[in-house]
């Protein structure tokens, strides 16, 4: 079985996760622009592409795929998902299988604003958000829409650009300021398409933050959530955790699965105020989170090698306990 992971970066502990549930019976591979990112030092090979906007990115991960005997390809970048959700059925001809899911569930999840229109769509709480900046205004003006805020790009990954506004003046400077930086920053790309819409203002919801990991299967069917109340972050990733078991995630984790039909493991981020959970934001991939889970008691690498396999014998992999806490922290590694 040989795993290919892409856009690796510092994801080593799947690397690691995945190294341990195969047990020596096949192969990890990552890929990254750069040679000496951190994942890359722990897989078994690194291969060096060219950055995902490329146009020659798709024919050399092909390559990579193909002459590798690849068995599997999961993605670790937001920004790369909607890239190889275009090209899937041609990187499917290697015989390798893509974890990533169809384009419609990448667009949702991608696009913030339609991220919100699926959750209010299928009943779940979102904060209130705008596209438009006048109505944002107006909105204020009229009650609607109260402080403080949050401004986000629309397409927007790893906490890139995330501004906080507490009155009409800082919503105005911050609303320039992102305007004129977005062009700056890898979201450009992502935005081009509806430039004049692509920051969001929203109702900053302030109280207990959660984490959690919904579980479909390979074809899209919903098989359980795994949730965590995040206890620190840095760098837009959670830091410090621990594990809790509480009915009132498990509607919300099912209605995104059977809802989103994504594939594989998802993140999304929730938020508790007055006892009432708002969803954030969904990514159909392994998100910064995902430690807590697996040392909390669900392997999801070897859930996937055992669906890369044939087999649905999973339940030996779940064994998920409340209360587990965890830190994260950097380890030095040896570049050569």
């Amino acid at each position: 079985m040989n795993i290919l992971f892409t856009c690796a970066g510092r994801r080593n502990y799947l690397i690691n996760y995945f190294k341990e549930a195969l047990n020596g019976v096949g192969t990890i591979y990552a890929t990254d622009m750069d040679l000496t990112a951190p994942a890359l030092i722990d897989a078994d090979v690194a291969i060096k592409v060219p950055p995902i906007y490329d146009p020659d990115y798709i024919r050399i991960l092909k390559s990579a795929i193909k002459d590798n005997l690849i068995d599997a390809v999961i993605s670790l970048n937001d920004l790369e998902l909607p890239i190889l959700a275009i090209h899937k059925l041609e990187l499917e001809e290697t015989g390798a299988k893509l974890i990533v899911p169809n384009r419609e569930t990448i667009e949702i999840a991608f696009d913030k604003w339609k991220t919100v229109q699926f959750l209010e769509a299928n009943g779940l709480k979102s904060p209130k958000t705008f596209i438009d900046f006048d109505e944002a205004k107006k909105a204020i003006e009229s009650g609607e829409l109260k402080f403080p805020l949050v401004l986000k790009p629309r397409w927007g990954s790893a906490s890139i650009g995330i501004d906080f506004a507490e009155n009409v003046r800082e919503l105005d400077l911050a609303y320039e300021l992102q305007t004129i930086k977005l062009n700056r920053t890898i979201l450009a790309e992502a935005s081009k398409d509806d430039v004049n819409r692509a920051i969001l203002i929203q109702e900053r919801i302030i109280g207990k933050e959660f984490g959690m990991d919904v579980l479909n299967d390979f074809e899209g069917n919903y098989v359980g959530n795994f949730v965590r109340q995040k206890l620190s972050m840095r760098s837009g990733e959670t830091d410090k955790a621990i594990s809790i078991i509480d009915s009132r995630f498990d509607a919300i984790g099912k209605c995104i699965g059977d809802n989103l039909n994504h594939l594989g493991n998802l993140d999304c981020d929730i938020l508790e105020k007055e006892g009432k959970l708002y969803v954030l934001e969904l990514n159909p991939r392994f998100g910064g989170g995902y430690p807590f889970s697996h040392e909390a008691g669900v392997n999801t690498a070897a859930i996937y090698l055992e669906w890369l396999r044939g087999g649905n014998t999973i339940e030996k992999f779940i064994n998920y306990k409340e209360d587990i806490m965890f830190s994260k922290c950097d380890r030095l590694l040896r570049v050569n």
